[in-house]
């Protein structure tokens, strides 16, 4: 496989690993290709398949220059297979195999859990495009609006990353695989995605932010862990993901923010001091800081269950195959095999939560979502900063990790936002102080009109402090066709 930094940008499918040579992936990609382009026309963004989109293209996947941005309709968006540099006598890294060289082909015995990991990743990817496909006509800015589609054709690209893989290294096996990728859909009752954050609804733009802010971070978290992988492919598609993953957090997290400035401002202006004073607030046009909380208790637990159960065979084997690792695991001070390591798991214990050192293999689920839960704690951080530099006495919090959840240990159990437990009249009784009600979401949908001239923004965001690619605020980013 090549290792150079450039892309052939010749062929029908923009890549780095040498297609024009493969003949046989080459022809089964351009199989797949049309398929592909009739999903996108049906399943990607709703009413702007023709405009002019200020996009950034992957042009070379080296550290610098990697991009440009010009204007692309999205169904001629060059997605591509591209690869991080390969690392010269790379070994891998953890596991079983442990310094061991890194596989450049499938182990056979291995063959069956990749093809899995690589399923369940690249369903992902085209889920949350069909989430989000109807927000463009509500969006708050032609920034936003912008955004928005960067995110969906690099989700897009991601997905064609994994179907690289798939049918490059598992044949028959792997182009059926692909195929079925173009024929779930995101909360079909039928064919549905294959995990439960991406059959939920994104209805406005306050859902999307909090879903790349949230859920798209546990996507950091599983491609880093999977960056490490023995599979030198698997590695170095990952690797470079996460180069594109980047941006759809900041696009959540700068998002969130805007949205809690210009409430918080909005406040100030109108002399209100007491946050909780909703139906003041929400006449100011803006949405309240506690709805706002709800929202992120909402998708922060959702996210939470991506992460599967907190005590995991399937993890064990994953990380002892040398298949998929720890997150940062290059930076992890240990043996990298766990054979006699532990590690502490929350689980409910007679009517208590409580702390149980389990072996470290077994936890490894329960490890990443630790992992994950710190970084988000930072984002969090940034948000009350807002808040602090406007006087404003709110402060956004994380729900307990036993709330609201529908996977692992605490399936079984209600627990409030602080992890007190409750009995199931209490949930119900309490419930929507917790989470959006009807009224939230009702109240939330109203606000969503659009603001399309350029350099307009919706009453109910700030506007951001830099534009994309250093461009001015009056930028049109997406040139809408009458």
């Amino acid at each position: 496989m090549p290792d150079g930094t450039q892309i052939d940008y010749n062929g029908l499918i923009p890549n780095n690993v040498g297609l024009a040579d493969d003949q046989r992936v080459r022809k089964a990609l351009e199989t797949w290709h049309p398929g592909y382009i009739d999903w996108w026309k049906s399943m990607g963004p709703e009413g702007f398949q023709n405009s002019p989109v200020y996009l950034r293209t992957a042009v070379g996947v080296g550290s610098d220059n990697w991009a440009k941005f010009d204007f692309v309709r999205m169904p001629e968006y060059r997605w591509g297979i591209l690869l991080a540099p390969a690392v010269e006598n790379r070994v891998i890294p953890f596991g079983a195999h442990k310094g061991e060289p890194a596989w450049q082909e499938v182990p056979g015995e291995y063959r069956a859990m990749l093809r899995r990991l690589l399923v369940i990743q690249g369903d992902t990817e085209p889920a949350s495009v069909e989430q989000q496909r109807y927000l463009g006509a509500t969006a708050p800015s032609l920034y936003d609006l912008r955004n928005l589609f960067q995110v969906n054709v690099e989700e897009g690209r991601h997905l064609w990353a994994m179907v690289y893989l798939l049918q490059k290294y598992f044949g028959r096996d792997g182009r059926e695989e692909a195929a079925d990728l173009l024929k779930r859909r995101s909360g079909s009752q039928d064919s549905p995605r294959m995990l439960g954050a991406f059959n939920e609804q994104t209805p406005d733009w306050l859902s999307f932010f909090m879903f790349t802010f949230f859920t798209d971070r546990d996507g950091k978290m599983q491609l880093a862990a999977l960056a490490q992988s023995g599979f030198d492919p698997l590695s170095r598609t990952c690797r470079f993901m996460l180069t594109e993953e980047a941006h759809h957090m900041f696009v959540g997290e700068s998002g969130v923010q805007r949205v809690i400035q210009r409430t918080a401002e909005a406040m100030k202006a109108a002399g209100i001091d007491d946050p909780y004073d909703i139906e003041r607030i929400r006449a100011l046009g803006v949405i309240d800081l506690p709805t706002i909380q709800k929202k992120a208790n909402l998708h922060f637990s959702l996210t939470l269950d991506l992460f599967g159960n907190e005590i995991s065979t399937n993890a064990a084997n994953a990380f002892n195959s040398g298949m998929k690792g720890r997150y940062r695991e290059d930076k992890l001070d240990d043996d990298h095999q766990l054979l006699s390591a532990t590690y502490p798991v929350l689980r409910p214990r007679d009517g208590l939560i409580v702390s149980e050192d389990v072996p470290a293999l077994s936890a490894l689920n329960m490890r990443l979502r630790d992992d994950y839960v710190e970084d988000t704690i930072l984002g969090l951080r940034r948000w009350n900063r807002v808040l602090e530099g406007l006087g404003i006495a709110f402060r956004m919090t994380l729900p307990h990790v036993a709330f609201n959840r529908r996977i692992g240990e605490f399936s079984a159990i209600r627990a409030d936002t602080a992890g007190a437990l409750l009995t199931v009249e209490q949930w119900e009784k309490t419930r929507e102080t917790m989470l959006p009600s009807v009224e939230d979401n009702l109240f939330i949908a109203g606000l969503m009109k659009p603001a399309r001239a350029p350099g307009a923004f919706a009453g109910w965001i700030a506007p951001p402090r830099n534009g994309v690619d250093n461009r001015p605020g009056d930028f049109e980013y997406v040139r809408i066709e009458a």
